[in-house]
């Protein structure tokens, strides 16, 4: 280990714990900032003993993470929702979230930071997820200019949210709703941003500068759930749902979501927005290649490997070609 300690907030979460195994093989000593430190014993085995450490704090509230950033020689940001639940919002949890640590790293003197933001992030969305991820860039840059901006698209690894939860829904109806079917998007593995993640605090010239992080090749969303019934052998209705109908009927689900901090909405009006807009790589932009990762991992090599456990008859029941999903015209 360097000694050098790293403060990574939203550690446990899905892009955290790949992000702090990352890390750990760097030779970082590891702070992971979580709400409820006593939840996340897992993420400890990322590394040797003593080399990662569980510390609570919330990024709502200053001097916990003032506390957190203590000897600390650098930052990352990890912290996002989907989805409004609760009391957490995206207002809170990522824009107002986002500009507290990073003036609180700021009045620390510490110039290494990484935020991980989203495609699609932009002052000019009509997304809430998408207009606070856009705040939290410029409150981080302008608190610290040296920072370092991610903006993964759609990730995918074991216990993802996307394909996961497409499968998953898949087992309980045989009909799949299909909200933006032509909308393009380009997976990225959560192991390949992790290392993203990584590299942005060992290379000098990745900071001040903002990357797009996207997957080897794009896909439609009908493309998307089609492969995902395909592996599951779960041929499904993909049944087409108009940005007119599925817009309200989002809203409504979200603000009942709102009401039951332990609902998990399906489908909300924001994430309808989303889905109006590619998810792809700019033209032009930085990548992952301009970071040093160039070997990327494909959906097709990975997904496959944890979508088994929603097959019929589990893991060795085989995928046949012809069992394709059926799309109304």
């Amino acid at each position: 280990m360097t000694g050098k300690i790293v403060t990574v907030f939203g550690g446990a979460g899905f892009l955290g714990r790949h992000v702090v195994r990352a890390l750990c093989k760097q030779g970082w000593r590891v702070r992971v900032a979580m709400r409820r430190p006593h939840l996340g014993g897992d993420v400890k085995l990322a590394g040797d003993v003593g080399q990662i450490q569980l510390f609570q704090a919330n990024v709502r509230n200053r001097p916990s993470i003032k506390r957190a950033l203590e000897g600390a020689d650098a930052v990352i940001n990890l912290v996002g929702i989907l989805a409004e639940r609760g009391p957490q919002s995206f207002h809170g949890t990522q824009a107002l979230g986002a500009k507290n640590v990073a003036a609180m790293a700021a009045e620390a003197g510490i110039k290494k930071v990484v935020y991980v933001s989203a495609i699609g992030a932009s002052a000019d969305s009509h997304s809430a997820y998408a207009n606070t991820k856009a705040a939290a860039e410029t409150s981080t840059l302008e608190a610290i200019p040296s920072a370092t901006i991610l903006r993964p698209s759609i990730m995918f690894g074991s216990e993802d949210g996307f394909f996961s939860y497409f499968a998953d829904l898949a087992r309980m109806s045989p009909i799949l709703p299909l909200i933006g079917g032509s909308t393009k998007f380009q997976p990225v593995y959560v192991g390949d941003v992790a290392d993203a993640v990584a590299a942005s605090l060992a290379r000098p010239d990745a900071q001040g500068r903002t990357y797009e992080l996207g997957g080897p090749r794009t896909y439609t969303m009908k493309e998307l759930l089609q492969f995902i019934t395909r592996e599951i052998c779960r041929p499904r209705l993909l049944l087409p749902i108009p940005f007119l109908i599925a817009a309200p009927l989002g809203y409504t689900i979200g603000a009942l979501s709102r009401l039951n901090p332990f609902f998990g909405p399906p489908l909300t009006g924001d994430q309808v927005q989303l889905l109006k807009s590619d998810n792809i790589v700019a033209p032009g932009a930085l990548t992952l290649a301009d970071l040093g990762v160039t070997t990327l991992e494909s959906v097709e090599s990975i997904v496959p490997a944890y979508l088994w456990r929603h097959r019929p008859h589990g893991q060795f029941q085989a995928v046949k070609v012809d069992e394709i999903s059926r799309v109304d015209a």
